[in-house]
């Protein structure tokens, strides 16, 4: 029995998002330069690529082809980029730095940043539409995925949970408000991103339902393991560099404790893994992928406890 290599199967899976990025966001003749170099400039380098990523491991559990899966997986990319530019500028969380590299709008500038994260949500759908993604799936499952993706990012989802964190700013908030904002901002497109990829696949039913309960118990999981890490200064140095301000934010810890804020952090992985039992060894990559993205922010007693369940 061969050991999973989650590195070398995070590096390749990266690698082919990556250039199939450079494909859809390559060299357009005859648009405006500046812009599409600033959309560009958000995409790459890029960071860990894990919601395509977790696209493209959801598709394969059920006996999907990558090349299928690889608009669905870039036009997820390019909407996470999308939000991150946004949420950079003055307006939002008023960052100058983003993956220790000045944030698009200290390089464009406020208005050509702002069309950039404009032009990159548009250019996903654009791409979700085209002909070659028309041909390779049914009328009716293309346009439910792109409707799922629509509402994921809009005011039910991303938007909406951008807007409720900007308003939660320097007030007073309970638990559930703390969860809602989570949930939208950073759950609902993690938990898309896993639907799509086993919906293209043919996942339906009780596996879909099975995968689906994976993806919100990791969206969830994903945003407070950010909270306690940056809570506990483990990342300083590179909070330093990313440029981001959050001790104004609303967070896990501020309103549980860093202890508590673990607990259910360590429950929700736990849940999440548990999803998977019924897909054997094709989940290795999903669960590999939620224990390192989750376990970072965990002690090595939580980890190993989930790992001996699940080796």
């Amino acid at each position: 029995m061969t050991t999973f290599d989650l590195s070398e199967y995070l590096a390749s899976r990266r690698a082919a998002i990556d250039r199939a990025l450079d494909r859809y966001i390559g060299a357009q003749p005859g648009h405006n330069h500046t812009v599409w170099r600033a959309m560009r400039y958000g995409l790459f380098p890029g960071g860990k690529r894990i919601r395509p990523i977790l696209t493209l491991a959801a598709s394969e559990l059920f006996g999907g082809k990558q090349e299928d899966l690889l608009p669905f997986a870039c036009a997820i990319e390019m909407i996470h980029a999308y939000s991150l530019i946004h949420d950079d500028l003055p307006a939002l969380d008023d960052d100058d730095l983003r993956r220790g590299a000045p944030a698009a709008h200290k390089v464009f500038g406020e208005g050509m940043a702002l069309l950039a994260g404009d032009g990159l949500l548009t250019e996903a759908f654009c791409l979700l539409s085209a002909a070659e993604v028309r041909k390779a799936l049914a009328p009716d499952l293309l346009s439910e995925l792109i409707h799922e993706i629509g509402c994921a990012v809009g005011v039910a989802g991303l938007v909406g949970g951008q807007a409720a964190d900007l308003e939660a700013e320097e007030r007073e908030v309970d638990l559930a408000a703390v969860e809602f904002v989570h949930v939208r901002k950073t759950g609902a497109l993690i938990h898309a991103s896993v639907r799509v990829g086993a919906r293209v696949a043919g996942a339906k039913g009780a596996e879909l339902r099975q995968i689906s309960r994976y993806g919100e118990y990791l969206g969830l999981a994903f945003q407070i393991a950010d909270d306690v890490m940056d809570h506990q200064g483990e990342e300083l140095e590179s909070r330093a560099e990313s440029g981001r301000k959050e001790r104004r934010k609303a967070t896990y810890p501020s309103i549980v404790g860093v202890a508590q804020a673990k607990e259910r952090l360590a429950e929700l992985l736990q849940e999440a893994v548990n999803q998977l039992t019924c897909f054997g060894s094709g989940a290795e990559p999903l669960r590999a992928i939620a224990t390192q993205v989750v376990g970072r922010a965990l002690s090595e007693e939580l980890s190993s406890k989930i790992e001996e369940k699940h080796p």
